[in-house]
């Protein structure tokens, strides 16, 4: 049986855009693969790449909670190495070498935590496949061969038994893996980094409010919570320190959850309040009477569902 494993990285160490870079490897069998490529294209209905970055209206909200309450639930592992971009730079000017040489002696460590977490399991005999988001830039910094070599070398030490057959280049509008690995680890940085604590501080915050929004409402369905907290593993490098740590992810999530909560009470409160008013109005009146925008009308159809005594997300389960 062949097993696939799809990379990712988000602010690169030499383009950084915050205070750490995301590397992030989805592990799964290709039987596995195709079962979640083919249930995704039924909630997409092929339309339409999955990024977490462009999700700034909540139109498209069924697509991505149904697809992310999909594959939580399947046989999959996700790795996330989280890197200090501060470190790395004055690592990196203690070695006299630039970011961008920098960033491509970290591709010989990638595998090791990364792929190695997920292959863990393989039984001898297995093929290993690697599908890179398409990037010119790899070529020249040699990461298909950086990562088939490391791979390789560490199943013949670790006597493993599985041999990565390739590494390539996939255009992530074509790779619906490519895209779930993107929108988990949005979803992780958006944690980590807390950008929902920017809400109400931003002049336009709509889009922090629906992210806010699709993570809290993926998060508390069902058994949600702990299969993301138990499936998805991460690693942070600090530069100060010549390991790599574990990181608890649980404490971003209770965070979260608990400002999510906080928020939505208030509101709903102020919705609730907002009805006894005016009673029996259109979703519209209430929207625009709460002061919310057409992008954040399923977060105003989920607080009715609730204040009428359903579910959340009793529209999309």
């Amino acid at each position: 049986m062949n097993y696939t494993i799809y990379f990712d990285e988000s602010n690169k160490l030499d383009q950084p855009n915050g205070g750490y870079s995301y590397y992030g490897a989805f592990g799964t069998s290709e039987e596995k693969t195709n079962e979640i490529i083919k249930s995704i294209e039924q909630f997409t209905n092929g339309k339409g790449e999955m990024h977490f970055a462009e999700y700034t209206s909540d139109t498209n909200f069924g697509k991505y909670f149904k697809s992310l309450n999909y594959v939580i639930r399947q046989g999959i592992s996700i790795n996330i190495f989280i890197v200090n971009n501060e470190d790395a730079k004055v690592i990196a000017e203690k070695m006299d070498v630039n970011m961008t040489q920098f960033r491509e002696l970290f591709y010989v460590k990638i595998p090791e935590r990364l792929f190695y977490g997920v292959t863990r399991n393989l039984e001898n005999g297995e093929k290993v496949q690697i599908v890179v988001d398409e990037n010119t830039e790899y070529e020249s910094l040699s990461v298909y061969q950086k990562l088939e070599e490391q791979m390789n070398a560490h199943s013949a030490y670790r006597n493993k038994g599985y041999k990565v057959e390739w590494v390539k280049p996939e255009p992530s509008v074509e790779s619906i893996p490519l895209q779930i690995i993107d929108v988990f680890m949005g979803i992780v940085v958006f944690l980590i980094e807390k950008h929902y604590k920017k809400i109400n501080k931003k002049d336009d915050d709509i889009t922090l409010k629906v992210k806010s929004d699709l993570i809290y409402r993926f998060l508390i369905q069902d058994n949600n919570l702990n299969m993301f907290q138990n499936k998805i593993n991460l690693f942070r490098w600090e530069g100060n320190h010549d390991q790599v740590h574990d990181v608890n992810i649980s404490d971003y999530t209770s965070e979260f959850i608990i400002d999510k909560t906080r928020f939505d009470i208030k509101e709903m409160n102020r919705l609730e309040k907002i009805r006894i008013e005016n009673p029996g109005k259109e979703t519209k009146f209430y929207r625009e009477l709460m002061g919310y925008t057409n992008r954040e009308l399923k977060t105003i159809q989920g607080y009715i569902d609730e204040l009428n005594g359903k579910e959340r997300n009793s529209f999309f389960i």
